[in-house]
């Protein structure tokens, strides 16, 4: 009987901290979209040289760096960041510098910020497989010992919670993933001259990435078709976008 109770708690301390793991990932991936978000009301605004500033975002907190021209660029950029659904608070680390004249190559800016992302995606997803593949290689050592033991229907439990533990992290790398290409698909747009894309909405679901929205004609429907087609990780586009003449 204290074999089989032993067994049980390892088996429910596995449970426990490979849910804690899974949800410190599903924080990743709140963070990557207020990280989206954020930018996509920084390059949508005039007033703000969105191109020049960096925004990274940790458990709810966004982080501005880069230079701005003005004290009133600066106050803008952190007003509409922390105006954003889901900021708990905004750290500046802007400069003010009245002879920067801000980012003039829109395209560069764009692919640089989308080979970051997609990096920074990658790193994230690699560490959490292998944190979990970790953690579940030790647990499950120590839960066929204790099975052994305890019998057949302990050593059932055991496998059981491997299983959940694994299903957990798929669907956790799926989300932040998918994040990661929204953001992408989202900075292409803006950075696009042919697409309104603050017009567009974009969704990512399992690496399929759904555009709604309204559109002025056929070409920049196409153009911001092709854009979201040739985004890294975009398995496929739905359209659902209306053109309106």
């Amino acid at each position: 009987m204290l074999k089989r109770m032993s067994v049980l708690i390892c088996v429910a301390a596995f449970a426990l901290t490979t849910a804690g793991f899974a949800y410190a990932q599903g924080d990743a991936a709140a963070d990557a979209a207020t990280t989206a978000a954020v930018k996509t009301k920084l390059l949508g605004d005039t007033k703000v040289g969105g191109l020049g500033i960096d925004v990274d975002t940790k458990d709810n907190v966004v982080t501005l760096t880069g230079k701005v021209r003005s004290t009133a660029e600066r106050t803008e950029a952190i007003r509409l960041a922390r105006t954003t659904t889901g900021v708990k608070d905004v750290v500046s680390k802007l400069v003010v510098d009245p002879t920067y004249k801000g980012v003039t190559n829109k395209d560069d800016k764009a692919k640089a910020e989308i080979k970051d992302e997609t990096k920074d995606a990658k790193g994230t997803t690699g560490r959490a497989v292998d944190k979990t593949k970790e953690t579940t290689k030790d647990a499950a050592h120590k839960t066929e010992d204790a099975a052994k033991k305890a019998g057949s229907a302990t050593k059932h439990g055991a496998e059981k919670a491997g299983e959940a533990t694994k299903d957990a992290a798929i669907k956790t790398k799926d989300v932040t993933a998918d994040a990661s290409i929204t953001s992408a698909v989202k900075t292409k747009f803006l950075a696009d001259t042919k697409v309104a894309g603050l017009k567009i909405d974009v969704d990512t679901k399992d690496n399929v990435v759904t555009l709604t929205g309204n559109v002025k004609s056929e070409a920049e429907k196409a153009e911001a078709i092709r854009l979201a087609k040739t985004t890294t990780g975009v398995k496929s586009v739905v359209d659902k976008l209306t053109v309106i003449r």
